[in-house]
């Protein structure tokens, strides 16, 4: 098994020496071929540069920088297309994914035949609201969008890299990497990691970040909203019946000889209501389409040190079996 370790980098001047340093050092302790790809958003600070000095120094570092700040999923997909060896390990530039809880995905993927694995923390180290949209965004995902492991979905993940093949089309602003690779696969399992608090700076996904996250995942990979559009024109219609059957049974009974102000009012608005929602929700999926149309790139790389002929390789001996730290688990025998 060989390992490309793919991180999004934003706002990490900091932390990125600390984090490719125990990168390195548990992947040479587990003797296998291995690439650190560190793919730099557009950040403000001087991360690019921190980036571009590991890359020259670090051994089998390479170092991207987008033209522009084009979101975390696609800078994600970036370096997923940039990988060079067998499997794919994607996590944070906050030091909040622990490097040294590597072995135990790879060891689920090469134990457990998986093709895809998360790792879930024991706990979440994140605030009540962040938390509430986080799992908004999860039970977005498995229920409109028919994802049966949404709810373990986290950005500390490992997966085989073919599965890359199954999304190489994939183009546009609004990418979801999780929702390309259950395009891809149904062997998904979990394991529990341990999380760090993070130790510099705070997070840029804010609730409201998250939720228009979520939004974005629906819009672009789902037709549920048309379809709860639908949905409300029923329910709507449904509702004007009621309240017609309503008006013309207290008519016959004689209580009214005028009709209500406040009874028309009430059905217009209502109506006006749910026909103003069923046009935003096809002006959302009209706009999106125009959008691709117009060819807006999903991200547009300007600059890469190092190179994949250029990475350190470690190769065990035949039939070897991963050796990790001591007190971490690991899975024997390549797939």
């Amino acid at each position: 098994m060989s390992v490309s370790v793919v991180i999004p980098c934003y706002r990490s001047a900091r932390t990125l020496p600390t984090l490719v340093n125990r990168l390195t050092s548990v992947l040479h302790d587990l003797s296998v071929p291995h690439e650190v790809i560190l793919v730099v958003d557009g950040s403000p600070d001087d991360t690019w540069k921190v980036a571009e000095e590991l890359a020259h120094q670090a051994g089998p570092v390479r170092a991207i920088l987008l033209s522009r700040n084009y979101g975390q999923h696609n800078a994600l997909v970036a370096g997923i297309r940039e990988a060079a060896f067998q499997v794919v390990v994607t996590m944070d530039d906050d030091l909040q994914h622990l490097p040294e809880q590597i072995p135990l995905l790879l060891a689920a993927i090469e134990g457990d035949h998986l093709d895809l694995v998360y790792g879930v923390p024991h706990d979440e180290e994140h605030g009540f609201l962040r938390s509430l949209a986080s799992r908004t965004v999860k039970a977005c995902m498995a229920r409109a969008l028919g994802i049966r492991s949404a709810r373990t979905i986290s950005a500390f993940r490992a997966f085989r890299t073919h599965l890359r093949d199954g999304f190489k089309e994939l183009a546009g602003p609004h990418v979801c990497v999780d929702v390309a690779l259950s395009w891809a696969t149904t062997q998904v399992g979990s394991v529990e990691v341990r999380m760090n608090k993070r130790v510099d700076g705070r997070s840029n996904y804010t609730p409201r970040l998250l939720l228009r996250h979520a939004a974005n995942m629906l819009l672009g990979y789902s037709a549920a909203p048309l379809r709860a559009a639908s949905y409300l024109g029923f329910l709507v219609g449904v509702l004007g019946l009621l309240l017609g059957g309503i008006v013309l049974w207290r008519f016959a009974r004689g209580d009214t000889t005028v009709a209500g102000y406040t009874t028309i009012a009430s059905m217009v608005a209502l109506f006006s209501s749910a026909q103003l929602t069923a046009i935003g929700v096809l002006g959302e999926y009209i706009g999106r389409i125009h959008g691709s149309g117009m060819g807006r790139p999903a991200y547009l790389v300007c600059q890469r040190v190092g190179s994949s002929g250029s990475v350190e390789v470690h190769r065990p001996p035949d039939g070897a079996m991963l050796r990790p730290r001591a007190g971490v688990v690991a899975g024997s025998g390549e797939r």
